[in-house]
């Protein structure tokens, strides 16, 4: 969201950069560990199977997807969806990225609290970050600051869920490192570059909280400005 000679749009240029660094940093090391196959030969999708029958959660189906990171868990559906780039590949970042979905299913069945915040959060978080600008805006410029209030409490709800979001994912990364480890999937070589991927889409997440927390301070700034 940008005004016409608004100066609080500076607050977000760290946050911009943050985020053009990570997401570089996150497809460039990816693909550079994607060109390294572990030495065991397992699969992405065969890692991920391992691990949810290892925590009994066979009833968890595996998909292959379009994309590219767009691996994801489902908790509604109970499936671990991988990209194509993922589930048939022995890369070393593949089974990162693998092990890290995996966590979340294990999050998910060991109710991990974070994760059930977050997935409560959805619906209204959703609702909040359609509505939050185009109210606050609307009060700006029609002079109701209540719309402008009601704006910054919506988006609030959005920041609220990127911060719990941070423990959700390192969470996620550190059960992966831990499975990948002890399971012997990767050789003690090779954990440091998955770790080295699952750090860099972490990156991402710490980008997207910064700016998060950046454009509420300058919603609650604007406001100020209007008393």
């Amino acid at each position: 969201m940008m005004f016409y000679n608004d100066p609080t749009f500076l607050l977000l240029i760290p946050a911009m950069i943050l985020a053009f660094f990570a997401q570089w940093k996150v497809k460039s090391t990816f693909e550079k560990y994607s060109k390294v196959a572990c030495q065991r030969g397992y699969t992405g999708a065969q890692v991920a199977r391992y691990i949810l029958d290892d925590y009994r959660l066979q009833n968890i189906a595996i998909e292959s997807i379009p994309g590219e990171l767009s691996d994801h868990y489902d908790p509604r559906a109970q499936k671990l969806r991988l990209s194509q780039n993922v589930y048939g590949s022995n890369s070393v970042a593949a089974l990162g990225v693998a092990a890290h979905e995996a966590g979340h299913a294990i999050q998910d069945a060991k109710s991990y609290v974070p994760l059930k915040l977050r997935n409560g959060m959805v619906p209204i978080t959703n609702f909040g970050s359609t509505l939050a600008f185009p109210l606050f805006i609307l009060g700006m410029f029609a002079g109701l600051p209540i719309f402008m209030d009601v704006g910054i409490v919506l988006f609030s709800i959005a920041v609220v869920f990127s911060v719990i979001t941070l423990p959700v994912e390192f969470n996620a990364s550190r059960r992966a490192i831990r499975v990948l480890a002890d399971g012997n999937f990767l050789m003690a070589k090779e954990l440091p570059m998955a770790k080295a991927v699952l750090n860099a889409a972490a990156l991402t997440y710490v980008a997207s909280t910064a700016m998060a927390v950046l454009n509420l301070a300058r919603l609650v700034m604007l406001r100020q400005q209007r008393d």
